[in-house]
């Protein structure tokens, strides 16, 4: 699996992420669907602006979760994301 390595990943146009008070819960909302997030699928999510290069958004998540394996994790979360749609 190998991402373009300027690609800045952004929401595709028809997704929102949402926080739903009520199920104290991050969830992607799709045309006739919603998914929920678990872990800290909507902090990466969050960073997919368009303006972040995938390197950046891992350099960031480094930042704020020590330890944590961002390096691998989140490139193939993004993968599996951008490969459902709803990432562009």
């Amino acid at each position: 699996m190998t991402l373009a390595t300027q690609w800045r990943p952004n929401l595709s146009p028809t997704v929102l992420l949402r926080y739903d008070h009520v199920r104290d819960d991050d969830l992607l909302v799709l045309p006739e669907r919603v998914v929920v997030l678990g872990g800290s699928a909507a902090a990466v999510l969050r960073l997919c602006d368009g303006t972040r290069e995938v390197w950046e958004i891992v350099e960031e998540l480094a930042e704020s979760f020590p330890g944590a394996p961002v390096e691998t994790e989140v490139p193939a979360f993004l993968h599996r994301v951008l490969e459902e749609g709803w990432l562009r």
